[in-house]
């Protein structure tokens, strides 16, 4: 088994953090991980991605040229990315803010509002931990428990009241998205 993901997004979205933090699952749960960042210049705004392969084998390449699943958090990502989506694939929108929809048939979309829902949670910037909610439900890469653990680590447990936050945001993606 290898599952490929591309995030995307502006910078200052945590597209990163969520690469990282679904690699850092990964190697948790004991599989073989690879982690390609790209980004821009900017300190915020420019475009940021990551490509990350998850495996039970060891991985031949970082490179995803056809990934399984794309999650973008903004429309130019959706536009640059969504054609690299193999056939049966998934594509995650933050639905608060892409209005388009991919212009393929043959993959599945989940919308996500998680920029609404992070403001709701009274932080925007969790909008990114509502996303992996959905990603982690869907996907079932790892559990939910491996990846709170992973993200706590990441993150670090100083800051109390942040970790708190995160594991709301992650619980309100995850719940949000509906399996049939």
């Amino acid at each position: 088994m290898i599952i490929k993901t591309i995030f995307s997004g502006f910078g200052g979205q945590g597209v990163l953090v969520m690469g990282v933090s679904l690699a850092h699952s990964g190697m948790s749960k004991g599989l073989h991980v690879t982690y390609l960042p790209a980004y821009g210049a900017e300190m915020r705004g420019g475009t940021a991605n990551c490509t990350v392969a998850v495996a039970d084998e060891e991985i031949a390449s970082p490179v995803a040229s056809e990934p399984n699943y794309l999650v973008v958090m903004n429309s130019p990502s959706l536009f640059t990315f969504q054609n690299k989506v193999t056939s049966g694939g998934t594509i995650f929108l933050n639905s608060s803010i892409i209005n388009d929809r991919p212009n393929r048939r043959d993959v599945k979309v989940v919308c996500v509002p998680c920029s609404d829902m992070a403001q709701e949670l009274g932080n925007i910037r969790v909008a990114n931990i509502i996303m992996m909610g959905a990603f982690i439900k869907v996907s079932g890469v790892v559990t939910p428990e491996i990846y709170l653990n992973s993200l706590e680590s990441i993150m670090g447990s100083r800051k109390k009241a942040l970790a708190e936050l995160n594991k709301k945001a992650f619980s309100a993606g995850f719940d949000y998205v509906k399996i049939n």
